[in-house]
């Protein structure tokens, strides 16, 4: 008689493909330059109004790509609703949120250390409502995490402005909200939709949000200068088709929870990319914050359970 087999271990089981692997990395690296291309965008358009056609123009080339490959669409008005409300939270409520903030005086340090309260917040509700299992390592990560992201933007921080408004950290804080809930509400009900179709109709539910928030609160200015052009094109392909479609696929291979402390890497990924391109030094302390994220980060990701 042949005898069962047997487990294989997990030292035995075969690499992940060197794509898998390094897709945490590259997500972490393009999602940085988003900053940068927005800062870019700034002086020569309204950010909503920016925004809404940057969703538009993503969510038409994948659209075309979804049609062209033949893509599975959600079946069912509730599927369609899923994507929509995934969309309209993940892309919408989030980058809106914190576009028009920062274009209304809230310092971007300011924003950044907010922003950065979000794998916190995730580890607090991925567990109860996903059912992830949230490790002591995993917190004890978060919070080295966050002590080096607190000193990689201290020195970039500023308190002296008008723009540190309670309307402008609320307004930050639910963006902080939004990109949880829609990342949790991706990963329960839209996790096994097609990348390029259900993407596409996120784009729509985002484009709403920000549509209807340009036309209630901005002059629909978009000044098409060099530079507005480059970041539109360099934002909507890298950005919310690159990048965007490698966090949806990190989000149906893993844990909510881990993947969100990736975010913490942002912004010291960020700061390396601006020293070059616009001559922003970096001190001891941000350096020494940038390892101390890295290993906050390492400790959360690398974890069990």
């Amino acid at each position: 008689m042949r005898a069962p087999s047997q487990p294989v271990p997990d030292s035995a089981a075969p690499d992940p493909s060197l794509f898998v692997r390094v897709m945490p990395g590259l997500f972490v690296v393009l999602w940085a330059t988003g900053f940068i291309g927005a800062r870019m965008a700034a002086p020569g358009s309204d950010p909503l109004t920016f925004l809404f056609v940057r969703f538009a123009l993503a969510g038409v080339i994948l659209l075309v790509a979804a049609l062209v490959g033949g893509a599975a669409w959600p079946r069912g008005g509730r599927a369609i609703l899923d994507s929509l409300i995934a969309g309209a939270l993940i892309h919408g409520g989030y980058l809106g949120a914190v576009f028009w903030a920062i274009y209304h005086g809230l310092p971007a340090g300011i924003a950044a250390l907010i922003v950065g309260m979000q794998p916190l917040l995730t580890g607090l509700l991925a567990g109860p409502v996903l059912g992830e299992t949230v490790t002591r390592a995993h917190w004890l990560g978060l919070v080295i995490g966050l002590v080096g992201l607190t000193l990689v933007l201290g020195p970039k921080l500023e308190f002296g402005g008008t723009g540190i408004t309670p309307l402008t950290v609320g307004v930050t804080l639910f963006a902080v909200l939004c990109i949880v809930v829609g990342s949790i509400w991706q990963k329960a009900r839209s996790a096994h939709a097609d990348l390029r179709a259900g993407t596409a109709i996120q784009y729509l539910g985002a484009a709403v949000v920000v549509g209807v928030g340009a036309l209630a609160t901005e002059s629909l200015r978009i000044d098409w200068t060099g530079e507005v052009i480059f970041a539109m094109a360099w934002l909507v392909l890298v950005l919310s088709i690159g990048a965007v479609l490698l966090y949806m696929a990190l989000i149906r291979r893993g844990a909510v929870a881990k993947l969100a402390t990736l975010f913490y890497l942002v912004p010291p990924v960020t700061a390396l990319i601006a020293w070059p391109l616009f001559g922003e030094t970096l001190t001891p302390v941000q350096i020494g914050g940038m390892v101390v994220t890295v290993a906050g980060v390492a400790l959360a990701t690398r974890v069990k359970g």
